[in-house]
């Protein structure tokens, strides 16, 4: 009897419950794309922050090692001891293989220009943009064209075989006076045996130091210092979460964490984790995360999380006070009808059920109805802002219709009240 006296209810007065699952509809659709945002936007961030460069910097385990002398650091091993390149696919290879992205090998030396002035310049060996050959990942390319996105060449980039092309810094250039197509003389000082021709390629500018220097292919470099197969450090771009208490914890000493804690920081993509992954594969290293760039990822990613909440939570109060107004109306509109179920004997809490029983409904259709217009708004905000489309979460539906009739009981519960202040008597002879 109950759903006979729903669905006639539920058909009567169409036009106030299309206005309020509209309502819903609109609400449940902002929410539901700021959630698939919001649970996108951690990688879609991440990817964005990469292109400002690594987070991550792998140095010889020799370059912690400094003696105090009269109150000055030294390390006598500085500069004397190698990473070997072979080595470097194991970085590929950790647990959070699938987060590592880019990888860019680099050897820097001293080296001194031929003619008549001789000058004193800083070459710098790296890879642009090579294959390196990985278990499971056949196609995973590493150089600074993949991880350092932001630098830029005028001119063309040379080839990472091309044992002749280089760029020149910006800040070199111009002091040299050196252009596209210059031919430059380039050697070991004081080994007048161990020299080569460069070919400057292009004009870089980085805004960093690599303005300052001749930037090479990393074999290049490696044979003219006779360094074969060595590298002096290595940036790392991985895709990483943000830091929390126990990635803090673990920061100051892993050794600190208990066993629980252990597991699920190591199983969680903390630059932290990370560091210490790549450590285990390539013992002789140190992973340094470059805090800076690790911190900044995280604290735009949780403030666009927190914007994210609050207009849900905006959007959510705006559609419940519409669906209130509606509901005023609705019942004072159905008073009669009402003061009639009262004076055949119903119960003020049997009404209740019956008008937030409709109010239900509207709202779980009204929530699907959103769920799949808000599909399609958080790939327009995905392409706009991103540049890419949105994955859409499952999650998200049933998530999102319980939010929606949440959202129609929130509107309805006060208005319901009314219920309890209508009198069969007055209002059947029309006193209400």
């Amino acid at each position: 009897m109950f759903f006979l006296m729903l669905r006639q209810s539920f058909l009567r007065g169409r036009r106030r419950k299309a206005l309020a699952m509209l309502t819903i509809v609109l609400a449940t659709s902002l929410i539901t794309a700021l959630m698939n945002v919001s649970i996108d936007v951690g990688d879609k961030m991440a990817k964005e922050m990469k292109s400002y460069g690594a987070n991550i910097n792998i140095v010889p385990k020799s370059e912690n090692i400094s003696l105090e002398i009269g109150g000055v650091d030294y390390n006598p091993l500085a500069g004397q001891v190698f990473i070997e390149e072979k080595d470097l696919p194991r970085i590929k290879e950790i647990f959070w293989h699938n987060n590592i992205i880019g990888i860019a090998p680099f050897l820097k030396i001293t080296a001194e220009t031929g003619g008549r002035e001789k000058k004193r310049i800083a070459l710098l060996g790296t890879s642009f943009d090579t294959l390196m050959p990985v278990s499971g990942d056949e196609e995973f390319r590493t150089g600074v064209r993949v991880i350092n996105p932001y630098w830029q060449v005028k001119g063309e980039w040379p080839d990472d075989n091309d044992r002749e092309g280089v760029l020149a810094g910006a800040l070199l250039a111009r002091e040299m006076h050196l252009k596209n197509g210059d031919r430059l003389a380039v050697g070991i000082p004081g080994d007048p045996r161990r020299e080569t021709v460069f070919v400057i390629k292009g004009i870089l500018s980085t805004g960093g130091p690599e303005e300052s220097a001749l930037v090479a292919p990393l074999p290049a470099v490696q044979k003219l210092s006779g360094l074969e197969g060595k590298v002096q450090s290595v940036s790392v771009s991985a895709l990483t979460v943000p830091e929390d208490t126990l990635s803090r914890k673990a920061r100051h000493s892993s050794e600190s964490l208990t066993s629980l804690e252990y597991d699920r920081w190591y199983c969680t993509a903390y630059v932290s984790s990370i560091t210490h992954q790549i450590e285990e594969a390539i013992p002789n290293v140190t992973a340094r995360p470059i805090w800076q760039v690790a911190a900044s990822e995280g604290t735009v990613i949780n403030k666009i999380q927190l914007l994210m909440i609050v207009v849900t939570a905006a959007a959510f109060i705006a559609s419940g006070l519409g669906i209130s107004s509606l509901m005023v109306t609705t019942i004072m509109e159905r008073s009669r009808e009402i003061g009639l179920m009262k004076a055949l004997g119903a119960a003020d809490r049997e009404v209740y059920l019956l008008f937030l029983s409709e109010a239900a409904v509207v709202g779980l259709l009204g929530g699907l109805l959103g769920c799949a217009a808000g599909a399609g708004l958080s790939q327009i905000i995905g392409l706009s802002v991103f540049g890419s489309t949105i994955s859409f979460n499952p999650i998200v539906v049933p998530v999102n219709s319980i939010i929606s009739v949440m959202i129609a009981l929130a509107g309805s519960l006060m208005p319901s009240r009314l219920i309890t202040k209508l009198y069969p008597a007055e209002v059947l002879h029309g006193r209400r």
